[in-house]
């Protein structure tokens, strides 16, 4: 108990510092009622609350993490407002929180930049799911639309998490770049607006990359080169293929044994944060609040 006391306190003073530094121009409110007298809880407690019941007590819920903070944290937080305000002022601070996550990759590359592969990057997105395809999402209809899932067979509305991450052998890679699309948008096309140039690595993905003038553009211009499972190419003969087989084979399994690992850290922010269910939020805020949120919660893992 006294070790999650210290991170409590050690997260509520990092919180505090980003608020003092950057957070607050994010999420800052003109209406003169938008800080009313009777609610003295700070933006910065506010986030640590949200954040440390995440990480550390599995609560996914806004609901779940308002019942265990009056349960267990009211000696720290006694100011907590009703639940309708907790909801409607954590809403109000989603825009704050990609920044904060910008920050925390920064600080979890530096943590681990004697570790990892600067050589090698993994690539892959991560389906978040607000409705089956079943029935018409209607929320955040800016942000989500209808898209398949291959890995689970299914079609839902939602987002996709991006991910490009320097590889570290043995241990789940480190996330570089993080970016949330619609769930419509081709990975291809998604890697290619996020990814930094120069590379001057090598990145492994799955067959969703594989394009001839993407790899020609990486090696012309980002000295990089992108790997992937070899693609059936359309109008093949059979003979053909079956010439190459042996050897297409033996390649794809070995690029997909070296990008499995982001597939682990997927899996790994699925287990801590339940970030691809966000059947439960209402509006554009909360989906921003669930998604960036969850992945704040996930880097405390590194950071504390």
């Amino acid at each position: 108990m006294i070790m999650k006391e210290l991170e409590l306190i050690r997260l509520y003073f990092y919180l505090c510092e980003c608020n003092d530094k950057f957070l607050s121009a994010y999420c800052q409110r003109f209406s003169p009622n938008a800080t009313p007298n009777n609610e003295k809880l700070t933006d910065a407690e506010l986030l640590t609350i949200y954040i440390y019941c995440r990480r550390y007590e599995g609560k996914q819920s806004k609901t779940a993490i308002y019942d265990f903070a009056q349960r267990y944290l009211k000696s720290w937080f006694p100011d907590l407002p009703a639940f309708a305000n907790f909801n409607s002022r954590l809403n109000n601070l989603s825009p704050a929180l990609p920044y904060l996550v910008e920050q925390m990759l920064h600080e979890v590359q530096n943590i681990e930049n004697q570790n990892i592969d600067k050589g090698i990057s993994l690539v892959d997105s991560l389906p978040i799911m607000l409705c089956s395809g079943k029935r018409r999402g209607k929320v955040a209809p800016e942000l989500s639309e209808k898209s398949y899932c291959a890995t689970k067979g299914i079609y839902y509305f939602g987002l996709k998490l991006h991910a490009l991450a320097f590889r570290r052998k043995g241990k789940l890679p480190v996330p570089e770049v993080l970016a949330v699309t619609s769930a419509a948008e081709n990975d291809l096309e998604a890697f290619r607006s996020l990814m930094p140039t120069p590379l001057n690595r090598k990145i492994f993905g799955d067959k969703a990359y594989a394009d001839e003038e993407l790899r020609e553009n990486l090696i012309k211009n980002a000295n990089a080169c992108i790997l992937t499972p070899v693609k059936l190419v359309k109008g093949e003969t059979e003979m053909a293929r079956q010439f190459k087989k042996a050897a297409d084979d033996l390649f794809s399994r070995d690029v997909s044994s070296l990008r499995q690992p982001i597939e682990s850290f997927f899996n790994w922010l699925i287990e801590k944060t339940d970030i691809q269910n966000a059947s439960k939020v209402r509006c554009t805020k909360g989906v921003l609040l669930h998604t960036f949120g969850a992945i704040a919660a996930a880097l405390a893992f590194w950071l504390f």
